[in-house]
């Protein structure tokens, strides 16, 4: 049975401060947990309401009701597990092929989106500023799908930490060189922008190369959101390497 000071333990998870606090997040949904016990994060303990859709030890799994589900859980409609794990060990980033970099990206959906997308194109290294969203936000790990069980992110004071590194710093700007008059090399720095002010001046003095999508279409459009706008350049950088 699940009393009300682990609901209430469960609950307080979903706060910053309190992850921090205990070093521990909480992942819903089965395909999420699934995709984290058969990465390296460590699970701390898993509640479900089916036994059988979650292959793991019994130890760490409690059966719970519906009812018990709705309680710990922050979703309002919860798929059949909650589960709370440890915060993963921050691997040292490898420079040995691209690496993106978030300079104040605030939305969690644009986060979890971006980290998806680093999963898809093989990104094994995703560096945030320290004011960028909480990787572990609740809304961050939901848009993941699952993804953030195999993206390294660390959260860095990012002109301190750019200025160390000899690779090439690729920045989006709205103004650079078109991306499709541009070749990639192997390995570098994607430095992706805040949704609202793009690049700080600071970071922006450190990039190597502007580089812009180009706009086709009607002149008055809204600027690119960065989740997409980073899709197009990983596609572009792949497609170089392929």
């Amino acid at each position: 049975m699940v009393v009300k000071s682990q609901i209430k333990f469960i609950k307080s998870l979903q706060q910053k401060k309190y992850r921090v606090q205990h070093g521990l997040f909480v992942a819903e949904g089965i395909k999420m947990v699934q995709d984290l016990l058969n990465s390296d994060v460590k699970p701390f303990k898993i509640y479900s309401t089916d036994s059988i859709a979650l292959a793991t030890g019994v130890a760490i799994l409690e059966l719970i009701s519906e009812e018990t589900l709705k309680k710990i859980s922050g979703l309002v409609t919860p798929n059949k597990a909650v589960a709370i794990f440890n915060m993963p060990k921050i691997k040292p980033v490898n420079f040995s092929d691209w690496v993106v970099a978030l300079d104040d990206v605030r939305d969690p959906g644009n986060l979890g989106t971006i980290i998806r997308l680093c999963d898809w194109f093989g990104i094994k290294h995703l560096i945030c500023s320290k004011n960028s969203v909480d990787c572990y936000n609740p809304k961050v790990l939901q848009a993941t799908m699952g993804s953030i069980a195999r993206v390294n992110i660390v959260y860095e004071e990012l002109t301190t930490f750019l200025k160390g590194q000899d690779v090439p710093i690729y920045g989006a700007f709205m103004e650079g060189t078109s991306i499709y008059n541009n070749i990639f090399p192997v390995k570098g720095i994607l430095l992706m922008g805040n949704e609202a002010n793009g690049i700080s001046k600071e970071v922006a003095e450190l990039v190597s190369k502007k580089i812009s999508i180009p706009q086709f279409g009607n002149q008055t459009a809204e600027s690119l959101n960065v989740a997409t706008a980073t899709a197009i350049l990983l596609s572009e950088i792949r497609k170089a390497k392929s």
